[in-house]
């Protein structure tokens, strides 16, 4: 069982279609609306009815705004290490540091041979992938002249450049033994293909990576890990079921195969928004909170969740009850979007005492909401640390910085905005999973919780409506707007107190709803 602790990701893998070359460019587009972190294509230079993956990813990082683009793999029999280097630390440099290298050591060696690469042996194309990741770095370095004589590349006295934006990752789609080997020495991400490496494949093949990471004196977690997988086919592999079936299965992949970075092929533009919108928010929620209850060393789940409030004391109450966080009363902005005077209260209060009639089992439910919550609140805390540290460079710079400080401002806003609107499609997923959900099964099972949660639905709304804020004076910020950094602390203000009294208020009202009825 391994799980590398890398953050889960999610991307697409559109067909390069040269007969309907808008349609690719409509899916990048959605992905990058929708929240996806990454577009890749695949590159078979020789194979006429697809568009050349680099102009396309080219157009696809020019109208877009966020999302990474990679090739999926980059063919490197036709594309010279050299001039690939430059390719993909232009193109980095244009997008402001949003390209990935997934790169292979050639397949289909006719159609190679006949646009004019050499046709390489198993053992040669391994060779020949690790003499190009070494151009490749000498050429990103940026330093000096570029001298690597190997066997099949050979470059000497080229000189470096240019560099690009940010340390591309480079990953080797990799199946062999000795590929498995040359990808945990040297390999940034391994990026294997269902299908070609099966569910059931992983863990020997993880292995052999981890083994050669040791052994090069790297750490098995220096290799992301990332996987194409597909939709369920009749008589083959993929994803099991449907869509609201896959991510459980992801999940198992995350936490016992270490994967955390999926790809998904498809040209189905509805199915690319459920990816997102649906897949994508439970997969992490599920990842969270078991990796959450791992770090705590408990076996299964906590007796007791505690969120800041002392323990019951055991020798007046059980000992498996569950301890809704306090609201302190705290506000940060002064006042709130609502009046939480107003707020609805469920009939039977949350006393622990009033728990006692409940099972472990029935107590399961209220207790997974507080550890969904609490991984929520401690992303936030996160969040108002990075924007702490923002403030404190953009103090620090003032208004004679250097291009090179403007330049390492520049990426302190992008690291600031990629984190928010990540933690943003979090809050928005797990309040989605609610309303779809858990609130019509507990307004059908439990009348008297009808009004908590048609408030708690109104909320949701002003939250969503800050979350919009929060990404605007991001946009203001990085523009450079006037005003732009105290807007964005207020408005990240004003997520802190309207997201803790809300979750607050959640637990507390939905302890005995959820007790009682569970979550579906």
């Amino acid at each position: 069982m391994t799980d590398y602790g890398h953050e889960v990701e999610l991307g697409i893998f559109p067909t390069p279609d040269a007969a309907a070359p808008e349609r690719v460019l409509e899916l990048a587009e959605l992905a990058d609306v929708l929240g996806l972190d990454l577009v890749t294509v695949q590159d078979h230079p020789y194979q006429a009815r697809h568009l050349d993956a680099w102009t396309l990813l080219s157009v696809v990082a020019a109208r877009t705004t966020a999302v990474r683009v990679a090739p999926n793999v980059a063919n490197l029999p036709l594309r010279p290490p050299a001039v690939l280097a430059q390719a993909v630390a232009s193109l980095d440099l244009l997008s402001g540091g949003r390209v990935e290298l997934g790169l292979g050591a050639g397949a289909f060696w006719d159609p190679v041979v006949a646009a004019g690469g050499t046709r390489l042996t198993p053992g040669e194309s391994v060779e020949a992938l690790e003499e190009a990741v070494a151009v490749l770095r000498a050429m990103w370095s940026g330093e000096g002249s570029v001298r690597v004589e190997g066997r099949h590349h050979r470059v000497v006295g080229l000189h470096a450049g240019p560099r690009p934006a940010h340390p591309v990752g480079i990953w080797l789609g990799a199946y062999k033994p000795r590929m498995l080997r040359l990808t945990g020495r040297l390999a940034d991400g391994w990026l294997p293909s269902m299908g070609y490496a099966d569910p059931d494949a992983l863990g020997p093949m993880n292995a052999t990576i981890d083994e050669a990471a040791l052994a090069a004196g790297r750490a098995p977690e220096d290799v992301r890990r990332l996987y194409n997988v597909f939709p369920g086919r009749t008589g083959g592999s993929g994803l099991l079921g449907r869509p609201s079936d896959w991510a459980e299965q992801l999940a198992g992949l995350t936490l016992e195969h270490g994967m955390s970075t999926f790809v998904l092929g498809t040209d189905d533009p509805e199915l690319v928004q459920v990816w997102a919108r649906e897949v994508g928010p439970a997969l992490r929620e599920l990842v969270a909170v078991e990796r959450e209850r791992r770090a705590s060393g408990a076996e299964h789940p906590v007796d007791v969740v505690e969120t800041g409030a002392p323990q019951p004391d055991s020798s007046s109450s059980p000992s498996r009850v569950v301890v809704p966080t306090p609201d302190d009363g705290t506000r940060l902005t002064g006042t709130l979007p609502w009046d939480e005077a107003s707020r609805p209260r469920y009939p039977v209060g949350p006393e622990a005492g009033e728990q006692a009639g409940y099972s472990d089992a029935q107590l399961a439910a209220p207790r997974h909401l507080l550890e969904i919550h609490d991984h929520l609140r401690s992303e936030l805390a996160r969040v108002r640390d990075v924007v702490d540290q923002v403030a404190r460079g953009m103090l620090a710079v003032g208004d004679a910085r250097s291009a090179v400080n403007a330049m390492t401002m520049r990426q302190n806003q992008w690291t600031l905005g990629a984190y928010c609107e990540s933690y943003c499609r979090i809050v928005t997923g797990h309040h989605t999973l609610e309303d779809q959900a858990v609130f019509p099964h507990l307004r059908w099972t439990d009348p008297d919780a009808a009004p908590v949660i048609g408030r708690l639905e109104e909320e949701h709304e002003v939250i969503h409506d800050v979350l919009d804020d929060v990404d605007r004076a991001l946009v203001a910020l990085v523009s450079e707007e006037p005003g732009a950094l105290d807007r964005l602390r207020h408005v990240v203000d004003l997520l802190t107190d309207t997201l803790l009294s809300h979750l607050a208020y959640e637990e507390r009202e939905l302890l005995h709803p959820l007790a009682r009825h569970g979550f579906h």
